[in-house]
């Protein structure tokens, strides 16, 4: 996956169906806790076809770690499989999406 500095207050992370997830959600985890200054991050689910139950156990990991930090998580772009997913478990009143990562942008910008 990769993991874009769109600048410095900006990470966007480019997902993808297992295995390749739970490492990339692993690599995106360690770069948080490692910055001084935590950024606010877009996960692009443009590329996931399905979640698993470790898959949204990682993600809401990574919204706790995001909202620790006092920054903000977009999620983007998701499918409709993995949408039936998230509405089932609820998840869609969890987490912040968008349509794009444009939108996602253009909303972390604005403060919205």
């Amino acid at each position: 996956m990769p993991i874009n500095e769109w600048s410095d207050e900006i990470l966007i992370a480019e997902m993808n169906d297992e295995p390749q997830f739970s490492e990339d959600i692993t690599s995106l985890m360690r770069q948080l806790e490692e910055s001084e200054q935590a950024p606010d991050v877009i996960v692009n689910l443009q590329s996931v076809t399905y979640l698993n139950s470790s898959n949204i156990a990682q993600l809401l990991k990574l919204r706790k770690t995001v909202s620790a930090a006092k920054r903000r998580l977009r999620v983007c772009s998701v499918g409709d499989q993995v949408w039936g997913v998230l509405l089932i478990t609820g998840l869609d009143k969890i987490f912040e999406f968008t349509d794009d990562v444009s939108t996602s942008l253009a909303s972390l910008q604005l403060g919205i």
